[in-house]
């Protein structure tokens, strides 16, 4: 199966006494850039089978765009996905029972340094501050077809969204 750890596109600033974190939306600028990464990813030929999102404002706006380019049909919230979702809980209680097959792309958009923190421990088997996911750039992971995925997974993708646009 095919991993794609997606990060939102540029939102608006922190405002702690104006706006809350989870209600930040994505900036013009952010949109724009995001549709831009969407068309090109389009045009490189991805298609994802499921878009899974943090139910944060700016991280649905992102994956709404990449289902608006025709990137997938299904989008669907995913609570792991929040802030300090734990990768280990996502697989064992979201990933596994799905039973995907091995020609699958999922993919998965939220914050950092989660998404690279997931990377690290899916190729590495823990978090080591390495991996650096820009907004709307994109890691992609391959997931081994039997087993566990942690520690034994391989990215084969790591893109700045500059390379994109």
């Amino acid at each position: 199966m095919e991993l794609y750890l997606i990060r939102h596109g540029i939102a608006e600033d922190k405002q702690p006494d104006v706006k809350k974190d989870e209600e930040r939306t994505l900036t013009k600028e952010g949109r724009q850039k995001t549709e831009k990464v969407a068309q090109q990813l389009k045009k490189l030929g991805l298609h994802f089978d499921l878009i899974a999102t943090s139910s944060l404002v700016r991280a649905r706006q992102t994956a709404e765009i990449l289902i608006s380019a025709g990137l997938s049909s299904q989008l669907e919230e995913c609570k792991y996905l929040a802030h300090d979702g734990a990768i280990d809980s996502w697989v064992v209680d979201w990933l596994k029972p799905r039973n995907y097959s091995p020609q699958t792309q999922l993919a998965l958009v939220g914050h950092e340094p989660d998404l690279s923190a997931w990377a690290e421990i899916l190729v590495w088997g823990q978090a080591k501050s390495g991996l650096v996911l820009k907004k709307a750039g994109m890691i992609g992971v391959k997931l081994p077809e039997t087993g566990s995925p942690l520690g034994r997974s391989q990215i084969f993708w790591l893109t700045p969204p500059r390379y994109l646009l």
